[in-house]
Parts: C-alpha cells; structure tokens; sequence
C-alpha cells in the first residue's frame, strides 16, 4: 500500500489535497514568529515554507540537516532554530502549520519523511558544524521522534543526511523520484529511505564520525529476540516474526517509536503498545485472539510480545478466492457458503470479546486473519478498549470506521455490517464517499449471491447513518439502459464543477501525483483533462486553457516526456491550436534528451517520440519525424542491452517495453522499412515475458509470486493496446496469434478501481480497441454504476486507493469519459492508438 495518501486525506473530504486549503490562521507558525528581515524571500510550496535570504546560493546538494519536535513543542522548536538560523542567514525551510506537523508524523504517513519540523542548508561543511552545535545547545531536552531517513547528532532533536538542496527528478521503476549528481555528474535516486545512507563517493564529515560510531554501537547480543522476518511497517513502528532466545519460542513482536504514529488525538504509538498489552492480557483465553507475552523496552523503542497466530488478511484471501475477478466466474454458492462461515466466525469472536467488556474498535481486512482451513483471527488490539471508558476510535480504516454517532460495542457493530459487504463486493471506501450508494452495493449482491434478506437488510439497517440519512439518488448509471451522452455530460459537468482556477498548484483535483510533478501534465493534470474533454466531445474551455498555459511560465515542466512531463502539454496545446506554445515546450525540453534514459511511455523517450511523430504529421514537417527516428534508433539499442524480467512487474503501455513497440509499429508505418516491425515485436516479446498465468487461468502481467496485473499502465491491457496495433500492420507475426489471450483476461466482473490506467476503465477502452466481444465491453459499461458518486450536478469517480474523487486522466475522471468515449463513440482510447475495432457498433 502506497502510504503517501494517507497524508493527503487530512486537508479534504472529497479530494486528495495539500493542507493549505483548510488551514486557518491560528494554525500557521508565522502566528509564532517574529517579522523576516526585508531583505528575506519567503515562499510556501506545498506543506513547506521556504526562507532564504538574499545573495544566499544554495549548492544543488550536499548535508543538511533536520529538526524533530511534537506537535506540542513545535512552536516553540521553531521559533528558537527561525531566531538562531535568522540571525546567521542560514537557508531553511518549516512545515506551515500544526496540522501538518500531526499529519506527517500519524500512523500510516511515510516513514522516510516522518519526524522533521525543519530543514536547514548549511553552505558547507564548517557552516555545518557550527549550526550543529549551537542547536545542540539551544534545543537541549526537547523531544522530537527519530527521523529514521537520517543520522542522530547527539541526544537531541537535531539529525544530519546527505541529499539534494535543489530538484531534480529522474524516473525509476516507473516513479519519479528525486534525484542528485553521483560521482560523474549523472543522476541517480537521492535514496529517501528509512534508513541512514551515505552517497559511496561522499565522505562522512569528521564532526559527525562519532555519531554514526554510536548509531552503530548499539548492544544486539542484549535483545532477548532474534527476528527472523518483517512482516509489516507503518510510521508508528514495525511488526516483525521473531524467536525468543531464553526458550525458541516464535513471537510476533511488535514496535513503537516514541512521538511516532499519532493519530488525531496526538496519542503516539508507544502508549497504543501499551494499551494494547493491557487489553490482551485482559482477553486471554480468547479462542481467536492472539495471547499476550511481554512488554519491554530497548533502544530507545517500546517492544511487545506476543503469540502467533495463523492466517492471512481477509483482502488476500478475497484476492485469491473471490470469484467476481475471474472471467469465468462459474457457480457462487460455495463462495458464498465460505463467506458467510467466515462472517459468522468473525462475528462469534467479537462477541466473545464483548464478554469481557471490551471494545475492538478496529475492525477491518488487515485484522482479519483467515487460515487455509478458513479459521478466523483478529489481531492488532492497539485501539480497543474497555467499553465503561466510553472512547471514541482515532484511527480506522475507509469504510470500516463508525460514524461519530456510534459508540460502545455499537462500534464493533458498524464494522461487522461493513465486513458483511466487504466479503461480497469489497468497496466500502466508495460508501464513505457517498453513503447513498449503500442500497445499490446492498441489492447488488443480494441478487447477484442469491443472500438472505435478513443478511442484507443487516447491512443496510446498521450502515445507514443516523445523523441526516442519505437520500436515495438515481444516476444516469443507473438506469437500465443508460442515455451515453447524458452519462458523458455528467461525468464533464463533475469536471468541470471540480476546477479551481484561482489555485496555482492544480486545476482539478486528481491523483497524489499532481502535486510532486506539477498540476499542468498530462496524466494527473489539466492536459489530460482537457485534452479527455476535447475529444469526449464535450467541449473546449478558454479559460481553463489560459490556466494551463500560464502554470507553464509559474511552473515549468520538470521533465521532457510525454505523460508527466513537457511533450504531453506541448501535445495538448498543438491540438488546440496554440503552436508558438508547443514548439517553444518541445524547443526548450529537447536539451534533456541526451540525459534521459527511460524508454517508456510516461516519462521516457518512447512517448517523446511518438509526440515528435504527431507533430510531423500535423505540420507535414520531416524535421519532426527526422529527430523520432534518432529516438528510435537509441531505443533499439536499449531494448538490446534490456535486462531480463524481474520480480517487479513493469511490462505495460506506460513503463514497459509496449512503449517502445507502438512507436517502432509507427515508424515501420512512416518509413516502410521492415526492421522496425523486427524491432516492434522484439519489445513486445520482452513484455510478453513478463506474463504468466493467472489464478483463473488468464494471461496477466506477473507482479511477485502469486498477483498478476491486468491493467493498461502497468498490466496486460498495456500490452494489448500495443499489440492490437502491431498486429493490425503484421498480422501473420508470432506473437500477433497472443493477442486474443490477453484480451480475454480483461473481462472480469469485478475490478476495484474505475481509473483508466490502473482500473476498469482502462479495460473497458482496451476491450473496445482491441477486439473484445460485445458482451464483455457491456458487462464493464454497466458496472461502472459501483463506483459512480454524485457530485455538485454530474457523476465524479474515485482515484487510486478509493479514499477521494479524482479527476483526472490517470485515475479519474477524465480517464472513465476517455473510455466512454473509445467504447461508445470510437474514439481512439488514447494519443498515437487508431480507431476502436468495435468503433460504431456499440450506439
């Protein structure tokens, strides 16, 4: 699970955002601070303010330093660094406000970023030094949680890495990442782990050599444990198989760190440990609770002991048994049997818990266990609580946690409702976006698992709010024979309600992304937004045009490439007609080109090409076609040293080598020459080595040992898109015969995602563009209802993880109207793909 979300759930109800938007005045620092000196820039971006003084020059990388504090003395903290730093015109930046401070340090925040208040730039080593030990001084005593990214100075809150001052990216995995100069002058990954890590040709500064001794000096042979596995990380510490060395017994062992894992009550995870030693201690005997051992301390952390117990998340038995993700989902009635054995078992545990007057309050997949014999555990009893306390849930999980009007061991009742309709269709998260779904997701599975009545009305009766009830609304979706046009002009009605033209960071909300690669892109930006509305046919919109155009000079582009960087843009306003625009994005971003050695799609040199290639045709210019075809050529030297498939799926239309292959078919198109369809298929042979088959017998992309991926950015989808268009240009080539198997994977009932690159709707728009069957394309159509949530007077959809609306192409919005648009109306699903091979045929 990507934890960077949470972090972004804190500022709004519907939208994944920076908290700067729901900040209010008594909450900023600055209410804190004294006047900057005038001759001081200040600038805030994102979470962070940036101070500096004028005639600084910051180096592109080098040591800084971090400061940790607590919510409760971080005003304090500052305001004593802001004095000091001030007065010798250090460099430095501050998270803005308290509520961010408690965000970046909650349970479930990035570990790597956790714990810093402020980061100082010192000039160089000696400045270093000095800020280092006067901090010392000034901060003696004052608490802060480790930042585990970086190296300890002393015992205070003060800590030291090496990393980039300035931005640079590069793209690794599929992710940018930042990035700064190794030891010749090339970008590798500025390693943002949570562990200390020294560049291998940076030398250690001599006034930290005896802080990194005493990191290193810790007493191992004293731990009464040896951990043999880590079985799961969260900011608040980690969980981790281990044995006991008095005896050989196997422990779970769980850790807190000190002033770490708050949540929003700012209690840390060492006293939800302890709360959780306690009541374990209070349900021993329990049959399906785990027993309690002990309670110790060591390094500075809390430790707990306990029994193991069998089992899996209830999620991972879902995705291997759940029979709505398979194509051919067969006979429901002993999947429906096991369910309802397991929502019992789960259910005769609870209440045997509320024997003994105590409260679990939280109830969701992760602690849920289900062993291969289908018995039933819970586990992770750090939020319980004797029910006369009379508490309220801090933490919980979408869909799962009580409303506030709950309380007692209703708690634990709300969360059996929720599991009840997890086992049988797992979208609780939309639910909690908008409760008015609940009676739809109810009668689906009533009639679709043939369930009680009394089953279902359970559900419906507990999950119902209280506290002003939904009223039922009926969408365009769910019609029996949804209007297209009208669900389209919903869809971009929702859009377009969403935008905020007065903001600076973005123009309609969207994936986590936008804010690490700019809110202008293709992929998470208003490119792709508008460039979905465009040719959806639902408009051009002049001012969200002049917005786009004016973030390139307020934030220009931090990459050349094509889905999260400049060419996607430049693309998009060729299209609309502003071509000075385009030509001085693509003029100005070709200088990166040489340093750019990703060959995908998204962010590398296949997606540039393809744009170049756009541009020649549009503007009969072989200039343009002239510099794709140096791409091209650096791209078959690339495919030649490719490293062979891994663990990690990458295979896909984005971050894979299908890339590649549709712009090898495109140049074979553009200049006859047969060796680029060589070239074509020896790409798509190197993602088709990435597939394996699935747990229902269908081609999928592997991702580990047992999960595979059908999805279009990263997924078998992707591959068939390219394919398709290979195979239109060469369909007697081997690898064209592979086509019908991929597609046939992309037909499952259920997918927990709409998005178009990680979701339905890009298995919609593949099955469209690639020769899926009239039935398969329909059975997605319709259950694009599951995830439909009215918003303002349109139709919005969930991002990634579920938890807020996006808009966006990647993820949201735009993306589901881009498939709309492909599977209805033949639109091609996405730039440099031909028409649909059912275009017209699904009026």
């Amino acid at each position: 699970m990507d934890l960077r979300y949470e972090a972004y759930c804190f500022a709004d109800r519907l939208f994944y955002d920076v908290q700067s938007s729901t900040e209010i005045a008594a909450d900023d620092f600055s209410q804190v601070l004294p006047e900057l000196p005038a001759d001081w820039a200040r600038a805030d971006l994102t979470i962070w303010r940036y101070l500096q003084p004028a005639g600084a020059v910051l180096p592109r990388q080098g040591w800084k330093i971090h400061v940790s504090a607590t919510v409760g003395n971080a005003g304090e903290v500052l305001l004593a660094c802001y004095e000091h730093l001030v007065a010798r015109r250090i460099p430095f930046k501050y998270l803005r406000t308290r509520s961010i401070v408690l965000a970046r340090n909650s349970k479930y925040a990035p570990r790597e970023a956790s714990g810093k208040l402020i980061t100082i730039y010192p000039a160089d080593e000696a400045q270093l030094e000095k800020t280092l030990r006067e901090l010392d001084e000034l901060l003696a005593g004052q608490p802060g949680a480790y930042i585990l990214s970086d190296l300890r100075y002393a015992a205070g809150p003060l800590f030291v890495r090496y990393g980039g001052f300035v931005e640079q990216w590069l793209e690794v995995d599929g992710r940018r990442v930042l990035a700064i100069e190794g030891a010749t002058g090339e970008l590798v990954p500025d390693q943002r782990k949570p562990t200390f890590w020294v560049p291998d040709w940076i030398t250690l500064p001599k006034c930290l050599e005896e802080h990194l001794a005493a990191r290193k000096g810790g007493d191992a042979d004293s731990f009464p444990y040896r951990v043999t596995q880590s079985l799961h990380f969260s900011n608040g510490g980690g969980v981790y198989r281990a044995t006991r060395k008095s005896d050989g017994a196997d422990v779970v062992l769980k850790e807190a760190r000190p002033h770490a894992g708050l949540d929003r009550d700012n209690v840390d995870a060492v006293a939800r440990l302890r709360r959780e030693h306690d009541i374990l201690t209070l349900l021993s005997g329990v049959p399906g609770v785990p027993a309690a051992h002990e309670l110790f301390s060591a390094w500075e952390h809390e430790f707990f002991a306990m029994q193991p117990v069998p089992g899996r998340p209830i999620g991972q038995w879902l995705g291997q048994h759940y029979p709505l993700t398979h194509y051919d989902v067969g006979d429901l009635s002993e999947y429906t049997a096991r369910a309802l054995a397991i929502v019992a078992d789960v259910e005769r545990i609870v209440a045997d818990v509320h024997a003994r007057g105590v409260v679990f309050s939280d109830l969701h997949p992760l602690n849920v266990l289900v062993d291969d014999d289908d018995a039933v555990s819970l586990i992770d009893f750090e939020l319980a609580f004797r029910v006369e306390e009379d508490r309220r849930p801090t933490l919980g999980s979408p869909g799962f946690q009580a409303p506030p009007d709950r309380s007692g061991f209703e708690i634990d009742d709300y969360a059996l409702a929720a599991l009840r309709l997890y086992v049988f269709l797992p979208l609780n998260a939309v639910i909690e976006l908008s409760p008015a779904k609940l009676r739809h997701h109810v009668e689906f599975i009533r009639r679709r698992f043939g369930l009680p009545d009394d089953y279902c009305d359970r559900i419906v009766e507990v999950l119902t709010p209280r506290v002003d009830p939904p009223v039922r609304v009926s969408t365009a979706l769910d019609e029996p024979t949804p209007d297209w046009a009208v669900v389209r002009k919903s869809i971009a009605a929702a859009i377009l309600a969403s935008a905020t033209p007065q903001r600076h960071d973005r123009l309609f909300p969207g994936d986590v992304e936008q804010f690490e690669v700019g809110g202008a892109c293709f992929a998470y930006g208003a490119a792709g937004v508008l460039h979905a509305l465009d040719v959806a046919g639902e408009g051009r919109f002049p001012e969200h045009e002049r917005w786009l155009l004016d973030s390139l000079r307020r934030d220009p582009p931090k990459e050349p490439g094509f889905y999260t960087g400049a060419h996607g843009i430049a693309h998009v306003l060729e299209n609309f007609g502003y071509h000075d625009e385009a030509d001085e994005l693509v003029r100005e971003y070709a200088e990166l080109l040489p340093d750019t050695k990703d060959h995908g799609l998204n962010a590398g040199l296949s997606g540039v090409a393809l744009n170049l290639l756009h541009f020649a045709v549009r503007r009969d210019d072989e200039s343009f076609a002239d510099r794709a075809l140096d791409l091209g050529d650096r791209l078959v030297g690339m495919l030649a040293d490719a490293p062979p498939p891994g663990d990690k799926a990458r295979a896909g239309l984005l971050h894979g080598w299908s890339g590649p292959a549709l712009l090898f078919t495109r140049l074979h198109e553009l200049t006859g020459e047969r060796r680029w369809l060589d070239h074509a298929e020896r790409a798509l042979e190197r993602d088709l080595a990435e597939c394996m088959t699935a747990l229902d017998g269908s081609t999928q992309v592997r991702d580990g040992t047992l999960r595979t991926l059908p999805y279009v950015g990263i997924g078998s989808a992707g591959i068939a898109l390219a394919l398709d268009e290979f195979a239109r240009v060469a369909p007697d080539a081997a690898c064209s015969a592979r086509l019908p198997e991929l597609v046939s994977g992309l037909t499952c009932e259920f997918v927990i995602q709409p998005a178009f690159m990680v979701g339905r709707a890009g298995l919609l728009a593949t099955l469209a563009q690639a020769g899926g069957t009239r039935e398969a394309v329909d059975r997605h159509l319709s259950a694009l209802a599951w995830h439909a949530v009215p918003y303002q007077e349109g139709l919005a959809f969930p991002g990634v993880q579920l938890r807020r609306l996006s808009m966006d192409l990647n993820t949201g919005g735009a993306g589901v109207l881009l498939a709309l648009a492909s599977a209805v109306d033949g639109v091609p699903a996405l730039p440099f793909l031909t028409a649909p091979a059912l275009a017209g045929r699904l009026q």
